[in-house]
């Protein structure tokens, strides 16, 4: 029996169902996690399915979190979805149900629960979960086309990133053929506010970069309030350095309100990923996430971006 087969089993078997994803959720932790209640609420209308987790900002019009309680996990199956640690686990009482269930596209760094279905080789959890669901002959929602294909966009940068293979265009192609408006969606997730717009043009202006193309920009709580902006808006930020040529490695440093710094880092083809993991973070070799206690810690990420460029 195939790690597929020993889940479609599990889910047959519980009455309850709760899904989980990452905290400070993309595009991909929502669109695999309501995808995946949908598709279940879909083929299974007797069980209870919830989607669970804090408030999502900015991606209210993706989907909403379902409120339960603390009862409705007792004898219940727990799915975590695009979460590579237990760390990140959007809400603890994922702990509180019968079964865990990891399903994920990260590396496995932590394999965490009674069953772990982990494929770093698709371009993101929304496609794995889509795989999932044609090979066991589940049907599929409008809206649960809708949010998957909302969550392979925003995890391959719109099919540009290394991520997107032939597969992942096939997938995506089938999911457009669902009854949703995807050019509605897209303007959703692309569209940014003025003062975003406005603190584009304080990163490509206080952008550092080394001659072998290490880069960096560091936000400060001055300049979130400069500018009326949240950490959480800093995120339609990340891949501007992107876009200049001679940028290759970036970190993206934005200070918190307890003084410590939430550092997103990025590069086109050296993986940053185990500067991430030695710094409170994680995530996939081109994009990952840290955490940093200070501006000595900042200095110390960024020479390390700058020591994998040297090399």
């Amino acid at each position: 029996m195939n790690i597929e087969e020993k889940i479609i089993n599990a889910i047959k078997k519980y009455d309850t169902i709760l899904i989980h994803r990452h905290m400070r959720p993309d595009p991909d932790a929502i669109g695999s996690q309501v995808g995946l209640a949908e598709i279940l609420r879909k083929n299974f209308p007797e069980k209870k399915i919830y989607a669970v987790g804090k408030t999502v900002e900015g991606l209210s019009f993706l989907a909403q979190m379902d409120e339960v309680s603390d009862e409705v996990y007792k004898n219940a199956l727990v799915i975590v979805t695009d979460t590579a640690n237990t760390a990140r686990i959007s809400d603890e009482r994922y702990k509180n149900g019968e079964m865990l269930i990891k399903i994920d596209h990260h590396p496995n760094d932590e394999p965490y629960g009674d069953l772990v279905y982990v494929d770093t080789g698709v371009s993101s959890c929304s496609e794995l979960i889509m795989r999932f669901m044609t090979n066991q002959g589940l049907s599929l929602t409008d809206n649960a086309a809708r949010l998957l294909y909302a969550g392979i966009v925003g995890d391959t940068g719109r099919f540009l990133y290394p991520a997107t293979t032939a597969k992942t265009m096939l997938i995506a192609s089938k999911l457009r053929s669902y009854r949703f408006d995807a050019t509605r969606l897209m303007r959703e997730m692309e569209q940014i506010s003025f003062n975003v717009a406005k603190l584009s043009g304080f990163v490509f202006e206080n952008l550092e970069v080394d001659t072998n193309g290490a880069g960096r920009v560091m936000i400060t709580k001055e300049v979130l309030a400069k500018f009326g902006l949240s950490d959480y808006e800093t995120s339609h930020i990340v891949s501007l350095p992107g876009q200049i040529e001679n940028v290759e490695s970036w970190g993206i440093f934005v200070e918190q309100p307890n003084g410590k710094f939430r550092v997103r880092l990025r590069s086109k083809e050296i993986a940053i990923n185990e500067i991430a993991k030695r710094h409170n973070g994680g995530g996939h070799p081109l994009a990952s996430g840290a955490n940093a206690k200070d501006l000595a810690e900042c200095e110390e990420i960024y020479r390390e971006i700058q020591g994998i460029l040297n090399n």
